[in-house]
C-alpha cells in the first residue's frame, strides 16, 4: 500500500477517533462519564499521537503528547475534573481537530489558539520538560543525558493452564528502535491488554548495546507476552492496531508456553534473544548482565462483555468489531447514477408495455411489477450505502456553541437528540453552514444573559436543543432555545425601516416571524464577528431550499424559539406526482402535497378583480394558476374539470395549485438543470419519464415566493 493510501486511512481513522473523543468529553461534561469513558478518551488522543509521529506530523505529536498527559493524570485521579478543566479539555479537542485538518491539507501552520491552550495543558500536567521531539512543532528535543531510574522487575509465577472457557495466547513483541521516539509506551499497551484478560510478560534485553552506544530515546528491548482470555485473536491484535509500522508482531498461537525464566545471574539463551537492529551484539566480560524477569503486571480477571450500541462505543469496550468496508465516494456516486438509469429504464419498459396494449393481469405485467419492486429495493440499498448519521455534524455544533459562548460571555449548553438519524452524506456536508448560522443566531439573539434570565425566573444557563428524526420519508431537524423568543415589535419596526413592508401593514405573528428570512434583514445594533453584517437568516433559507427542503419558525415571547428544517433523505431520487399543464408534463414533489381534489364549481369563489379561492372543509384556500406562473397559456376562467393540488408552504399555509390533470405517482430520478442549462424560476430540477421525455420538477416554495413578491394572492 502506498504512503498516500496509508495517510488517507490515517485521516479516516482520525475522524472516528475525534468523534469518540467528542462523545466522551460530552459525557464528562454532563457528569455521566465512567472509567471506561476516560480510557476511551485517552486512547483516542494516544492513537492519533502514535500514528501522527509515523507521518512526521510533529506539531500534532507535540500537542497530543501534552493532551494525553493531562488525560492520564485525570485517569489516575491526580487531577480533579471541574468546570475550568473541562473548558481546557474541550478547547484542546477543538485544537486537535484543527491540527488534523491542517495535516490533511499539508499546511504547516498552527491554529491561532494553540499556544494558549498548550500552555494551559503544560501548566496542568507540570511537564514542561516532558516533551517529545517536535521538529517543526517548535518543542525542544529532549537531551540524551537525562538521568533515570531503571525499572525493577519482579518475576511472576505463570499459570499452569487457562481457566475454564479461556484460552492462552502468546505474542512475541519486537519493537523497532524508533518505538519510543514515535510516542508509544509499552506500559500503556499492557494496560490495553489487561482490559481483555490476565497478562504475564517477560522482557528480553538481549538487544541492549554497549553503554557507550546507548541512547535513551531508542528502544532495544523485546517482550514475550502471555494473555489468558476469552477474547479472540482479532481482539488481541486490535490492541496493536497502530503499532504495525514500528515493530514486528509474531503470530498468536494458542496455549504455547512462555520461555523459561532464567535465574538472575544466568545468561539469556541465544534462542530467546531478539535480533539486534543493526549488528550482532558483542558480549564482553565487563558488560553488566541484566536480570530477566516478568514485568510487574497486576492480575485481573477477563473483562466482561460490554454493552452494545452507543454506550459501548463511548466506553471504548473491546467488543468484537463489525467488519467495515471503505469505498471511494466516487465509486458510490457512479453506482447511484447507474441505479438511477435503471429506474428510468424500468419506466421506459413500463411505458412501452402499456402502449403495447397488454392486459393488466397478464404474466408480463406481473413480471414488470416484480422488476419495479426489485429496482426500488436496489435503489434504497444503494442510497443506504451513502447514508451516514448526523452525529459528526451535531458534534461540530458543540464546538460552535463553545466558541460563541466564549465570544459573548454567556452560559449556554447544547443538548442533542437523534444523533444516529441517517441522512445522505451530501446533505450532511451541505447542512454544516446553515446549522452553524442558526446555532450562532440562537446563542447571540435567542439566549438572554444570566442576569436577565434570573430576573425572569429562568436558570442562569440557557439551553439550545438540536434534534433530528425521520418523518414520513423526510429528515426533520429542529433547533430550539429557551430564550426570550422573537421580539416581534422590534422585528416589524426594523422591517419598516428597511423598506421591506409598509408601515401600515397588518401582519400576523407568523408573518412577522417569517420576516427574519427576508434578504438583508438583521436586528443587530452593531457589526460583530457573529452578526450585524446584513446577512441574516435568508442565507439559511436559501441553502435549505437549494437542498430541496424548507425551514419554518415558531416562537413564543419569553419562552423561546424553534426552527424546523424538513429535508429529503437524498438528493438523487424523489417521489413525485406527474401532472399535466397546458400540454406540458411536470412533476410536483410528493412531500409538499397534502391532498388532491376535483371540486364542484360552487366551491370556487371569486375575490377581487381576478383572484379565486377554493372552499374546502369550512376554510378558503388561495388558488395559484400554475400555467400563468410558468408562462404557459392560461386555462381561462372556466375551471370545470380542473384538478387542484393542495400544498403546504414553509409558513404552514395551504395553497391550491391548478393543473389540467394528474396521471401518475412515481419515483423519479433528479437531474440538475443549473449545471446543464441554468436556473429557471419556479423549477428546481428535471427528470426523464418512461416515454423518454424530459419533465420539469416544480419548486413549490419558489412559486409561492414569486406570488408574494408580485403581490398576487390568487391567479
Amino acid at each position: 500500500m502506498s504512503a498516500d493510501n496509508l495517510k488517507a486511512m490515517f485521516f479516516v481513522e482520525c475522524e472516528e477517533l475525534l468523534e469518540a473523543l467528542a462523545e466522551g468529553l460530552v459525557s464528562m461534561e454532563s457528569g455521566e462519564a465512567d472509567n471506561e469513558t476516560l480510557h476511551a478518551i485517552f486512547r483516542a488522543v494516544h492513537s492519533i499521537k502514535g500514528t501522527a509521529g509515523a507521518f512526521g506530523f510533529d506539531t500534532l505529536v507535540t500537542f497530543t503528547h501534552h493532551y494525553e498527559t493531562v488525560l492520564d493524570l485525570i485517569r489516575s485521579d491526580q487531577l480533579a475534573v471541574d468546570a475550568d478543566l473541562m473548558r481546557v479539555l474541550l478547547r484542546s479537542s477543538d485544537i486537535l481537530a484543527d491540527l488534523v485538518e491542517l495535516a490533511r491539507s499539508d499546511d504547516p501552520g498552527r491554529p491561532d489558539a494553540m499556544d494558549q491552550v498548550l500552555t494551559q495543558l503544560i501548566e496542568l500536567s507540570g511537564a514542561n520538560n516532558d516533551t517529545p521531539a517536535a521538529g517543526a512543532g517548535g518543542a525542544a528535543e529532549p537531551a540524551e543525558d537525562l538521568s533515570f531510574e531503571p525499572l525493577a522487575f519482579e518475576p511472576l509465577e505463570l499459570a499452569d493452564g487457562p481457566e475454564d472457557g479461556a484460552l492462552k495466547y502468546h505474542v512475541r513483541f519486537e519493537p523497532g528502535a524508533d518505538f519510543f521516539r514515535n510516542g508509544h509506551d509499552f506500559a500503556r499497551l499492557i494496560q490495553e491488554l489487561e482490559r481483555i484478560g490476565q497478562v504475564n510478560c517477560v522482557v528480553d534485553p538481549s538487544g541492549l548495546p554497549e553503554l557507550s552506544e546507548f541512547k535513551s530515546s531508542a528502544c532495544y528491548l523485546a517482550w514475550d507476552i502471555e494473555i489468558e482470555t476469552e477474547a479472540t485473536e482479532a481482539e488481541i491484535l486490535d490492541a496493536f492496531m497502530f503499532l504495525e509500522e514500528f515493530c514486528k508482531i509474531k503470530e498468536v498461537p494458542q496455549n504455547p508456553p512462555l520461555p523459561e525464566l532464567p535465574e538472575a545471574d544466568q545468561e539469556v539463551p541465544e534462542a530467546a534473544a531478539a535480533p539486534a537492529p543493526k549488528s550482532e551484539p558483542t558480549p564482553e566480560p565487563a558488560k553488566p548482565e541484566p536480570k530477566v524477569a516478568a514485568a510487574p503486571v497486576e492480575q485481573k480477571a477477563p473483562a466482561k462483555a460490554p454493552e452494545s450500541g452507543a454506550k459501548a462505543q463511548a466506553a471504548g469496550a473491546s467488543a468484537p468489531k463489525q467488519p467495515m468496508l471503505r469505498v471511494d465516494p466516487e465509486r458510490v456516486d457512479r453506482l447511484i447514477n447507474t441505479v438511477g438509469e435503471l429506474i428510468i429504464n424500468q419506466a421506459v419498459i413500463s411505458q412501452r408495455i402499456v402502449e403495447g396494449g397488454f392486459d393488466t393481469n397478464s404474466d408480463l405485467m406481473s413480471d414488470l411489477d416484480d422488476f419495479q419492486h426489485l429496482a426500488r429495493e436496489i435503489q434504497e440499498g444503494v442510497m443506504a450505502i451513502r447514508a451516514q448519521p448526523v452525529k459528526p455534524l451535531f458534534q461540530r455544533m458543540q464546538r460552535i456553541v463553545r466558541e460563541t459562548v466564549e465570544a459573548l460571555g454567556k452560559d449556554v449548553q447544547l443538548v442533542t437528540e437523534g444523533e444516529n438519524t441517517e441522512v445522505d452524506k451530501t446533505l450532511v456536508e451541505r447542512l454544516a453552514d446553515p446549522l452553524t448560522h442558526m446555532i450562532r443566531n440562537a446563542v447571540d439573539h435567542g439566549i438572554e444573559r444570566k442576569e436577565v434570565r434570573t430576573e425572569s425566573g429562568k436558570t442562569e444557563r440557557g439551553t439550545i436543543r438540536l434534534s433530528a428524526a425521520h418523518r414520513s420519508g423526510h429528515v426533520q431537524i429542529e433547533i430550539s432555545d429557551d430564550g426570550a423568543g422573537v421580539n416581534r415589535p422590534k422585528v416589524f419596526e426594523k422591517a419598516v425601516e428597511n423598506g421591506l413592508v409598509p408601515a401600515d401593514a397588518k401582519l400576523t405573528d407568523n408573518e412577522i416571524d417569517n420576516l427574519l428570512f427576508m434578504p438583508g434583514f438583521s436586528t443587530a445594533a452593531a457589526v460583530t464577528n457573529l452578526s450585524g453584517r446584513g446577512v441574516g437568516m435568508d442565507v439559511v433559507k436559501t441553502a435549505i431550499s437549494a437542498l430541496g427542503g424548507r425551514v419554518a419558525i415558531a416562537s413564543s415571547p419569553g419562552k423561546g424559539t424553534t426552527f424546523t428544517i424538513s429535508m429529503p433523505l437524498t438528493l438523487a431520487v424523489m417521489d413525485g406526482m406527474v401532472v399535466h399543464i397546458c400540454g406540458e408534463t411536470m412533476v410536483v414533489p410528493l412531500a409538499s402535497i397534502v391532498e388532491t381534489i376535483r371540486p364542484d364549481q360552487k366551491d370556487i369563489k371569486s375575490i377581487g378583480r381576478d383572484g379565486r379561492l377554493l372552499f374546502i372543509r369550512g376554510m378558503y384556500v388561495p388558488i395559484i394558476q400554475l400555467s400563468e406562473m410558468l408562462g404557459l397559456a392560461g386555462l381561462g376562467d372556466d375551471s370545470s374539470g380542473t384538478v387542484y393540488v393542495l400544498v403546504r408552504s414553509e409558513a404552514d399555509d395551504l395553497v391550491a395549485l391548478a393543473v389540467d390533470d394528474i396521471s401518475d405517482q412515481r419515483q423519479v430520478v433528479i437531474k440538475s438543470l443549473e449545471g446543464n442549462y441554468g436556473a429557471i424560476p419556479g423549477i428546481s430540477a428535471a427528470t426523464i419519464l418512461g416515454d423518454g421525455r424530459v419533465a420539469l420538477i416544480i419548486d413549490t416554495e419558489a412559486i409561492l415566493a414569486q406570488v408574494r413578491r408580485t403581490g398576487t394572492e390568487a391567479a
